[in-house]
């Protein structure tokens, strides 16, 4: 009976790879084997006295016992030393006779001088007064005058009027009745300065800044313009 030669190469190969699976398993286990003769397993019987050295006072290391005098002292210095602290952190309050005498001095409304109108100034013998103050619907109306009493005449743009409050608060106002040119005259002229009432709310004095155009030479300010109560 003759083999069939694909069936024999069939068998050698199955027989070559199972030698060599059974041979490389007798080899790894021989090599793991050498690995492992220099690993010993630890001594944990209760009767070692190293494990019992070491084990023991890891065993009662976080438990110990307080006597109940130690603990009632201890709370004791906590509570004192508490309230020591609580002391510190709130002083004395002062007497009224101390804080009568740091205090300062209040003065009352009536002890200090009510400023009056007209309040003016002049410089190069230009002056520019402001008469009075009014209220005209929703406006604040200042009666104001400007007179010129030099040798020439002195341009003024009125657009170019700063006004500020108490408050720090700047803004424009529009100017009626003045010329932009004054020249010098004998009588002063006479106009109005108005400012919206919505911008001076809570204002209780102004001041006006005015100055010759073009020159810049010649500045006209007028402070603490009574507005307010």
């Amino acid at each position: 009976m003759a083999i069939n030669p694909t069936l024999a190469l069939t068998l050698i190969l199955l027989s070559l790879m199972v030698g060599a699976g059974v041979l490389s398993g007798s080899w790894g286990y021989s090599l793991g084997r050498e690995a492992l003769k220099s690993v010993t397993q630890p001594d944990t019987r209760p009767g070692n006295p190293l494990v019992d050295s070491e084990a023991m006072p890891a065993r009662h290391e976080g438990f110990t016992l307080l006597k109940e005098e130690e603990i009632l002292n201890n709370v004791k210095a906590r509570v004192e030393g508490k309230s020591e602290a609580t002391q510190i952190a709130n002083p004395i309050e002062a007497s009224p006779q101390t804080k009568a005498l740091a205090d300062p001095v209040a003065v009352s409304p009536e002890a200090q001088p009510a400023l009056q109108l007209p309040v003016g100034v002049t410089d190069q013998a230009v002056s520019f007064q402001v008469l009075a103050v009014r209220q005209v619907n929703d406006s604040l109306v200042m009666d104001v005058s400007l007179h010129n009493q030099g040798a020439a005449t002195v341009e003024f743009l009125y657009s170019f009027m700063d006004i500020v409050d108490d408050q720090a608060r700047t803004f424009t106002g529009s100017a009626e009745g003045l010329p932009s040119q004054v020249p010098p005259t004998a009588e002063p002229f006479y106009g109005t300065v108005t400012v919206p009432l919505a911008l001076v709310d809570g204002a209780k004095h102004l001041s006006i800044r005015l100055s010759d155009y073009p020159n810049q030479q010649l500045t006209l300010q007028v402070s603490d313009i009574p507005v307010g109560g």
